[in-house]
């Protein structure tokens, strides 16, 4: 299955790259680093997962996604909490970690059917 052409891979591509975008300046590089890694772990994952030749394999690189995924929106709620996110943006990006980690849940569960 061609990754690229998967809706959760695109979004998660694109929150990726938001992240990256507006933590730039971010000068606190331990918060950013884990925030940015979370975050470019999930398409990483997905992607890597897609190419591999076994059901059960693809499953356990998109566990790995949506436990990512995951650890992104907790990361998102604390830079919250102590300003280093923008309120606005930060809120939309938690409903779309959720709305991710919903459609890995789903493609996940399409391979549980295959085990």
């Amino acid at each position: 299955m061609n990754f690229e052409k998967l809706d959760v891979w695109k979004r998660a591509s694109r929150l990726c790259a938001d992240v990256y975008i507006e933590t730039k300046s971010l000068k606190d590089y331990g918060f950013r680093d884990q925030l940015t890694r979370s975050a470019l772990s999930v398409p990483s994952n997905i992607a890597e997962g897609m190419t591999r030749s076994s059901d059960k394999e693809k499953r356990r690189f998109l566990e790995i996604a949506r436990s990512s995924m995951a650890e992104a929106r907790t990361q998102i709620y604390i830079g919250i909490e102590i300003d280093y996110l923008k309120r606005e943006i930060a809120k939309n990006w938690v409903e779309e970690t959720k709305q991710i980690s919903a459609m890995i849940s789903g493609l996940i569960n399409s391979f549980d059917n295959n085990l």
